[in-house]
């Protein structure tokens, strides 16, 4: 199966066919997880059916459309101008569906716990690689369970290791404070129960591995190699990739919340603050001020709105990380050329080339949107046009060019 590609600008209302979630899925199977066919051929039934659940759930929860949805599509019925972009969205890499920043954990949640049905082991080690944050934590927990499966698999005649205390101290402050990592011992062979403490009246509950796990031993091996190699399941940033004709309201920007790491009310009490002492601070700040006020200025930012004008006219739209690198949108620009061999630079406000692909959108000025404008190489354009090539009307692909539209 090919590793499913993201369709250049998908509608976030539309959800994806059980085609292309069932091809996410494996894909994410295939990267995040080593194969393990002899264990787990999750039959493709299994996998449509668990698609068709999560969608079914989100469809009787939401009643089909959403009230966010209906707002996304006429945004500019509270008399407010309609915004350059609806918000900010991300692709979920199990489902493939196209959801809100607000409801991408949420949705995480909901595609990883269907996953149950198909695959036990990997759901879980997803949820704990995913939904623990602390990095470091999950390093440490994950490195120690890896040495009890470790000790399983070595010693397998010697029970102390099939035994695991609850109450360790070791477990109780490395692994317990997981999340998904009890989930992850029921599915690898584990069950809970109370023993006696020897010489005591007391009584403690363990782990304990089952008895036919031992005639698996290979299972565990590769249990713990998942666990050591896995990643957090990550929501690719959906670029929104537009497309508009030639137009004067090019460099004129609406941007939604979801752009800016402030609430509401402080973007706008900032706005109004900033109206108010422009003029003062100007005259006042010294150059240090200013740097300083520059960097926290990058840091009110987590996204960025970018759009290239071409040399006729057209524009191409795309969302990205304000973190994220120039050489970013070079290629960007250049997968949705009709020949993307053809060398260019782009130009940023007030035409300065951008030179240094390696600079963040944020360290170059550009968020929390920019208009930037494509040159083309002089000398290769005067080649192609002493040979006497006919040459497109637009650079752009023609699927790009079918949807083309008209901006507001």
């Amino acid at each position: 199966r090919e590793k499913p590609k993201a369709e250049a600008a998908p509608k976030p209302r539309q959800a994806p066919t059980d085609e292309a979630q069932m091809a996410a899925a494996a894909a994410l199977a295939r990267m995040e997880l080593k194969p393990r066919p002899k264990l787990l051929p999750a039959p493709e039934a299994i996998k449509k059916h668990v698609r068709k659940e999560l969608m079914a759930e989100a469809a009787a929860s939401e009643k089909g459309v959403s009230e966010e949805e209906k707002d996304v599509t006429s945004p500019a019925e509270e008399g407010a101008a309609a915004p350059s972009v609806s918000g900010i969205y991300f692709i979920c890499p199990l489902t493939g569906a196209v959801v809100r920043k607000d409801k991408k954990e949420k949705h995480l949640r909901e595609a990883i716990q269907s996953y149950f049905s198909v695959d036990p082991v990997a759901a879980s080690i997803m949820e704990i690689h995913t939904f623990n944050k602390d990095r470091e934590k999950v390093r440490v927990g994950v490195e120690t369970m890896a040495k009890y499966l470790d000790n399983i698999y070595l010693h397998p005649e010697e029970e102390k290791y099939r035994k695991i205390k609850l109450q360790n101290k070791v477990f109780q402050e490395r692994i317990s404070c997981l999340e998904g990592i009890h989930r992850f011992f029921q599915a690898i062979g584990f069950e809970t129960k109370t023993l006696p403490v020897p010489g005591q009246e007391t009584t403690e509950e363990y782990y304990i591995l089952k008895e036919e796990m031992l005639t698996k031993l290979e299972d565990i091996k590769d249990y713990k190699e998942q666990l050591l190699s896995s990643e957090p399941v990550r929501a690719q940033l959906d670029r929104q990739l537009c497309v508009f004709k030639p137009s004067p309201e090019a460099a004129r920007f609406e941007l939604p919340n979801d752009f800016y790491n402030l609430t509401a009310e402080e973007i706008r009490r900032e706005q109004r603050l900033r109206t108010e002492a422009v003029e003062k601070a100007s005259l006042l700040r010294t150059r240090a001020m200013r740097e300083k006020e520059e960097q926290r200025e990058m840091r009110k930012y987590n996204y960025t709105l970018l759009r290239v004008r071409f040399p006729d006219g057209y524009i191409l739209q795309g969302t990205f990380y304000a973190r994220e690198s120039v050489s970013v949108l070079y290629n960007f620009v250049r997968e949705a050329l009709r020949d993307d061999w053809l060398p260019f630079e782009l130009l940023g406000p007030g035409g300065l080339k951008l030179t240094d692909e390696n600079l963040a959108f944020n360290e170059c000025g550009l968020v929390p949107s920019a208009l930037l404008t494509l040159a083309w190489d002089a000398a290769v354009m005067a080649d192609i046009e002493a040979a006497g090539e006919e040459q497109p009307a637009s650079a752009l692909k023609q699927e790009l060019l079918s949807r083309v539209q008209t901006l507001s």
